[in-house]
């Protein structure tokens, strides 16, 4: 039997295909996906279900001159395969291969850089607009799934390119499913039409009719049908019209030859058009069709049985908060649980089975969770939005202005802080110390392990000051049998771990077990560092700084964060009234540049982060009398030299710094 993908090296090679052989080449692409994911993990479900539609569109359209743009990107694996990158995709998400993402570096077709949902409608018109200002002609192909339908920015878009009358191709990718289950009032507009009070009278009228007339059960079975298919073709019609696109659909996702007849009609029309196309995440695969959630992002599985490879080491960071949430809602009917679309990634699973009514997914829209958060908080409750770090990005300007500036008491449970590995720059949560740290009102903690992360979770549910943050990794931590008791923290009070003469590392969060490891190790060199666990960004523990500053002349600070304006920033800044002269701080953290994909040993060893690099740096800068360190790192030490700031004379009372 001929194996067609071996022989598609680009998108033209599938012109001269028949239809039929482009459904053996969907078959293809699909077993390819599963054989290459089961081995290294990937986005599965998303990419399975849209395999038909991709070869449909690079068979009618020419990429990369026409330009098909893909939301989120978890859906692009066929794309990628059929554009050039076939033979390495085995090194997908992996270390210094192909992205698991659409990103322009890697490939011409690639038309733009996605990681978030709901951007593609916006990023489509931007194209639409390029085009017509350049006067050309090619075709722009938006591809959004009904999933991103629920952030408002896919309706800013449609608002504005709808109203525009350009031509402009957007095809809804509707398989009913985000990541965790659709909710939320635009999964369920489909209903308007049923609801409307004019139909329910022509129904009644017929329903009663039809109960009159032999084989009346059959007609009413019938009926319903009608009812069900007006549902799904009519109401999604009528508002992409009112907002000016011209609608098609819905048509079946999985019928490689109608999708081929329709995408050649609609090509030439003239004008905004949406394309209303059906499809089932997984599709192909029996393990992923029947549980598409857990199928969505997997690790390397076996694929006669979909049964993970991992072996698990102590519960994850996002089920111990989960479980803990339960347990502090027990006693606490106030706390509410939100998330946009990931129940199942932040652990708020075990919190929705448990507490129903207090739990809400508000979909892939993090600014109205975080403003529907504020009006909870507002009204006596206390809202822990969980969200992943590289999400809260989206919510902002509401964190500011809803949250801080009325200084409710709205918790932040920020899931995937720091670098998460093979999900790459997109996913990594390399900002929110920085975003967060100059927002008045804000407190910030970052547990070390699984149990620190259940006292601060309770620490932050009793504290009523204002918002509250704590972010934590992704990955497992260990964690003692049995159910505890959880201890709340003093507000801005560090850990002195490990004491020592010759300097000191400050950590913040999974940094504290490496300062640790560090730190004995280089007991072998003659060293005896002493070791911080910060546990709080904001408010600084300032009463342990001053001491500190009175006993150590050389300071390390390490951050799984962005240096720039991150925790060794705000030491920095403290340090710059009260350090005596010649006093030395080194900042360790991620550099001002965008980390890539890869496993995270290897990007923390890299970035200088990892045990072994840390001894080697603490090494040069702890026994040199001069500033050695490694040149990649002398921007990043700070020596002060007393000429500015208050002198040691004139440093405030220590009783002023709580």
């Amino acid at each position: 039997m001929e194996n067609l993908l071996s022989n598609i090296e680009s998108p033209s090679d599938l012109k001269s295909l028949t239809t039929a052989q482009l459904g053996t080449l969907a078959d293809e692409i699909r077993q390819f996906i599963i054989d290459n994911v089961s081995k290294s993990g990937g986005h599965l479900a998303p990419s399975l279900g849209v395999v038909e539609l991709t070869v449909a569109l690079h068979h009618v359209f020419d990429s990369p001159m026409d330009r098909i743009i893909w939301d989120v990107g978890h859906q692009a694996y066929a794309h990628k395969i059929l554009t050039g990158r076939r033979e390495v995709f085995h090194t997908n998400r992996q270390y210094k291969g192909i992205s698991g993402f659409p990103t322009p570096n890697e490939s011409p077709h690639d038309s733009f850089g996605v990681g978030h949902a709901s951007t593609s409608i916006s990023a489509g018109y931007g194209m639409v607009c390029a085009r017509d200002l350049l006067g050309e002609t090619h075709c722009v192909v938006s591809v959004i799934g009904d999933g991103s339908m629920t952030g408002g920015l896919a309706f800013e878009g449609l608002n504005n390119a709808g109203a525009s009358g350009k031509n402009f191709i957007v095809i809804l990718n509707d398989n009913s499913m985000s990541i965790s289950k659709n909710v939320g009032a635009i999964s369920k507009y489909f209903t308007y039409l049923i609801t409307d009070p004019r139909f329910n009278r022509l129904k009644k009228e017929v329903w009663d009719l039809t109960g009159k007339l032999p084989r009346g059960r059959d007609i009413r079975k019938a009926v319903q049908k009608v009812d069900t298919g007006l549902k799904a073709m009519v109401a999604p019609g009528l508002l992409m019209e009112r907002m000016g696109f011209r609608y098609i659909g819905p048509i079946d996702g999985h019928d490689i030859d109608l999708l081929v007849k329709v995408l050649n009609q609609v090509k030439p029309l003239k004008g905004p058009l949406f394309l209303h196309v059906i499809t089932k995440k997984g599709k192909g695969y029996r393990f992923a069709e029947e549980n598409a959630t857990k199928f969505h992002g997997v690790g390397s599985f076996e694929a006669s049985t979909g049964k993970s490879n991992g072996n698990k080491k102590g519960p994850s960071y996002s089920e111990v908060f989960g479980k803990a949430l339960c347990q502090l809602a027990q006693k606490n009917p106030s706390v509410i649980g939100i998330t946009a679309a990931m129940a199942d990634g932040t652990g708020l699973i075990h919190f929705q089975e448990e507490f129903p009514d207090r739990f809400f997914d508000v979909g892939i829209a993090e600014g109205h969770a975080v403003t529907m958060a504020a009006g909870l908080a507002s009204q006596g409750f206390r809202p822990v939005v969980a969200v992943y770090s590289t999400f809260l990005q989206r919510a902002y300007d509401q964190v500011i202005h809803d949250v801080a500036l009325q200084n409710l008491p709205v918790v932040f449970a920020l899931d995937r802080a720091g670098l998460v590995g093979a999900d790459g720059p997109t996913h990594h949560g390399s900002f929110d110390l920085s975003y967060l740290r100059h927002i008045p009102n804000m407190v910030i903690m970052a547990p070390s392990n699984g149990v620190e992360l259940e006292n601060m979770l309770a620490t932050a549910l009793s504290y009523t000051g204002g918002p509250i943050a704590l972010r934590y990794p992704r990955g497992n931590t260990h964690l003692p049998s049995g159910r505890r008791s959880f201890q709340t923290i003093p507000i801005g009070k560090s850990e002195w771990l490990r004491q020592g003469n010759d300097g000191v590392i400050l950590a913040v969060g999974r940094m504290v077990d490496t300062a640790l490891h560090a730190a004995e190790r280089l007991t072998e060199s003659g060293l005896e560092i002493a070791v911080i666990n910060a546990r709080f960004i904001k408010p600084l523990d300032e009463s342990l700084l001053m001491q500190l500053s009175d006993k150590y002349s050389r300071w390390i600070t390490i951050e799984d964060n962005a240096v720039s304006g991150g925790f060794g920033s705000a030491v920095l800044e403290f340090l710059a009234d009260y350090a005596p002269p010649g006093t030395q701080v080194l900042r360790l953290g991620l550099p001002d540049c965008f980390i890539p994909h890869g496993e995270e040993s290897q990007l923390f060893h890299d970035l200088g982060l990892d045990v072994d690099s840390l001894v080697l740096t603490a090494c040069d800068l702890f026994h040199s009398t001069k500033n050695v360190v490694p040149i990649s790192y002398r921007n990043n030490l700070f020596v002060f030299n007393g000429s500015s700031g208050v002198g040691l004379n004139n440093r405030p009372d220590k009783s002023q710094h709580p």
